[in-house]
């Protein structure tokens, strides 16, 4: 299988939301979203999502999505196997995550501190388990270490089994390529990777 990996820019935002559409979450993945709320604010979503009974959720979240695409807010990377998109991997600057994400995480670093964070990885289920997350994660080091970043960081959610639909990708994804643990959280460990 030939791989092939791609930075999200605004003009592969096409194939983006045709994957997030048509391919993700295919096998009732509890998990339906457009991976922008990482990038917004707790004031942003009650502003977005305000009056819930008058908006359709996917159409909102969609835009939301565009405008961050357009505006490099939402950053990462898009496997491709036969031209198709068949995964996604949500790995950034640390300074372009809010202090405080709606979801109540925060992966914010300042600019200076030259890190970025991986904060979800989306793969179509027909491919999980053939190193489609490695392959990404792989990347995300590469280019990272290429624009002189310092440390790569990734916040898997701690388990004691395997969940199917783990969109922050297991502990053992980050170790097989030499991340390593730095902090446990109430919900999550802290992985991180120097680079050199």
């Amino acid at each position: 299988m030939d791989i092939i990996i791609r930075p999200l820019t605004p003009r592969l935002s096409a194939d983006y939301f045709d994957f997030f559409e048509n391919r993700a979450f295919t096998d009732n993945s509890p998990y339906r979203c457009y991976c922008q709320v990482y990038q917004m604010t707790k004031e942003e979503q009650k502003t977005a999502f305000y009056n819930i009974a008058d908006v359709d959720i996917g159409q909102v979240s969609r835009k939301i999505a565009e405008e961050q695409i357009y505006l490099g807010k939402l950053q990462g990377y898009l496997a491709y196997v036969d031209g198709i998109v068949i995964g996604w991997c949500n790995a950034n600057d640390k300074a372009n995550f809010p202090v405080e994400s709606c979801t109540g995480e925060s992966f914010y670093a300042p600019f200076e501190k030259r890190e970025k964070a991986v904060v979800c990885f989306e793969i179509a289920p027909e491919y999980r388990g053939k190193g489609i997350a490695t392959a990404l994660l792989q990347r995300v080091i590469d280019d990272a270490k290429a624009a002189g970043y310092k440390a790569v960081e990734s916040y898997p959610v701690k388990r004691d089994i395997r969940f199917e639909w783990d969109c922050k990708g297991p502990l053992r994804l980050y170790e097989k390529v030499g991340f390593i643990k730095v902090a446990v959280l109430e919900n999550c460990i802290v992985m991180r990777k120097e680079l050199k």
